[in-house]
């Protein structure tokens, strides 16, 4: 199912003002679209071609309870997370949708050509998708690239998307993590970003968490234990976020 930058914008006033994708159109009146929120691809990178290609079959050929959905701090579970990952996630057999460098429009752009249909009617013995954990927004936040409010129209629009193609699915949806060595500007960015698009959560079908805090110094600072260069994590890091998680995602998942 392809949606249309239509529904996409449809989504975020649904959200804002409670009302359903399907309704009339003049719920779309007064949403600019912006850079966040219309689909880009990176097919000109050749290995974002290469992961995008891979991660398509990998969707496709399902049997997976979660699924996870981001950037750089995403794919990152293949690196420094590996350990982590493994010991706390591998029974859900989940699927890495994290791409480096990647910012809300890009997912949106990777979620309109994935087919869920598997994950979504999974075939007898299979694994249907219970979870998506979502943590996006960050490289959008760069510079003046995009406002706090524009970046949480991308991620309430990730939501929708998410919910119309994985509809039994619950949504786990990560406030963006803090980034910088000190309390800065961009942090700030990012947790009024975060506290724009939580209101999309319903504490039923979408859960909201802000696991930021857990990442942090009493004082605000980040340590380099945690986060080396301020932004991507260590396997402490790593360590960390699957602690803050695995109760919330055993319960969303359940048996």
């Amino acid at each position: 199912m392809k949606l249309s930058l239509l529904l996409l914008v449809a989504s975020l006033s649904a959200c804002a003002q409670t009302q359903t994708v399907q309704e009339s159109p003049k719920a779309i009146e007064g949403v600019p679209l912006h850079s966040a929120l219309l689909p880009a691809e990176r097919l000109g990178e050749d290995w974002w071609k290469e992961r995008f290609e891979a991660s398509e079959k990998r969707v496709a050929a399902g049997n997976s309870a979660v699924v996870f959905l981001g950037d750089s701090i995403t794919q990152g579970w293949e690196g420094e997370g590996r350990d982590a990952w493994q010991r706390h996630f591998a029974r859900y057999e989940p699927i890495n949708l994290g791409f480096s460098g990647d910012r809300t429009q890009h997912v949106l752009w990777r979620l309109e050509r994935y087919d869920f249909g598997a994950l979504a009617t999974p075939a007898a013995g299979s694994l249907a998708t219970k979870c998506v954990v979502v943590m996006i927004g960050t490289n959008n936040s760069n510079g003046a690239d995009n406002t706090a409010e524009e970046i949480a129209d991308g991620v309430t629009a990730i939501v929708h998307v998410l919910r119309a193609k994985l509809p039994k699915a619950k949504v786990l949806l990560l406030a963006v993590f803090p980034r910088g060595e000190q309390p800065n500007a961009q942090r700030e960015k990012n947790a009024k970003a975060s506290e724009l698009f939580s209101k999309c959560a319903d504490g039923k079908h979408v859960v909201y968490l802000d696991i930021g805090p857990k990442f942090l110094a009493a004082n605000g600072v980040l340590p380099k234990e945690t986060m080396p260069d301020f932004l991507h994590l260590s396997p402490a890091g790593y360590e960390i976020w699957a602690n803050a998680i695995d109760a919330e995602l055993k319960a969303l998942v359940g048996s």
